[in-house]
């Protein structure tokens, strides 16, 4: 349970956010797509010794406020995470949260002091390094596309949840919490162009370059190749990345495996130097 609640406003958005923890070190967490703050629970917990943590809701997610105008929804969370930031922090992200972190510390170097990514979901990487891989993964998602398309939201939510999720069944949930995940999926067709396509420029030439802070890439042994790929064609763009590997989890490791996800990042947080002197200002 976290330490403390409360609804405030970040990115000009209703934010609601949990904190974790009196550490020294000042962190943020930013959850994946259909989740909460949460879910950051278990890591936070085993970290709050070393840090304060400050975990939010994201636009349209838990008790933040809604997403309807259909926009930047990346923009946004990046900017509720900046504001949310007093100095510089360990910004930590999971999922499309990782791709969110990944922009502010892009855009706002001199706010992350260390950026550790799981299992980033950015697959503009493959369109650029492996698109045969891209092509598979659209494949796998063809009837989820179909059901988006369609406007037949449950069943989009259902095939999304059953290769993103926890591993939970879809009949095994919650008719109420079946109901609040097939209202967030909008939010999850809102990003999806930002993921796939990079309008704003992540990865051009020299752009990740920015980012003097240092960086760890997570994933989970049992999440599918093309998340390895993404991972590897990140580490390759930021020089000095370190890349590990959660032993059986898959993609909602910082759920399923808390103890070992907190156990790298703090591994990695006592060994990282220290990025003050972030490129570009």
């Amino acid at each position: 349970m976290a330490d403390d609640t409360a609804l405030v406003t970040a990115g000009g958005f209703p934010t609601f956010l949990r904190r974790w923890g009196a550490g020294p070190r000042e962190a943020v967490l930013i959850h994946c797509s259909l989740g909460s703050s949460a879910l950051w629970a278990g890591v936070a917990e085993r970290l709050a010794d070393a840090a304060t943590l400050t975990a939010f809701d994201l636009p349209g997610h838990g008790k933040s406020g809604d997403w309807t105008d259909g926009g930047d929804v990346q923009a946004q969370t990046a900017a509720m995470a900046a504001d949310l930031i007093e100095d510089r922090a360990d910004l930590i992200g999971h999922s499309f949260g990782a791709t969110a972190a990944l922009r502010l510390a892009v855009e706002r170097p001199e706010k992350v002091r260390s950026l550790t990514l799981i299992e980033p979901v950015l697959f503009a990487v493959l369109a650029l390094d492996r698109p045969g891989l891209l092509a598979r993964h659209d494949t796998e998602m063809a009837d989820y596309t179909a059901a988006a398309a369609r406007g037949d939201w449950a069943e989009a939510t259902r095939i999304f949840m059953a290769k993103w999720g926890d591993g939970r069944p879809w009949e095994s949930l919650p008719e109420a919490q079946r109901a609040t995940l097939i209202a967030r999926i909008r939010v999850v067709e809102a990003a999806s162009c930002m993921l796939r396509t990079d309008p704003t420029g992540l990865l051009r030439p020299g752009a990740l370059g920015r980012i003097a802070a240092p960086v760890l890439i997570m994933e989970g042994a049992e999440s599918p190749e093309y998340i390895a790929a993404i991972a590897a064609g990140l580490a390759a763009r930021l020089p000095g990345a370190r890349r590990t590997v959660i032993d059986g989890a898959g993609h909602m490791a910082p759920v399923t495996h808390p103890e070992d996800v907190a156990g790298a990042i703090r591994a990695f947080l006592d060994r990282a130097p220290d990025g003050a002197a972030a490129a570009g200002g």
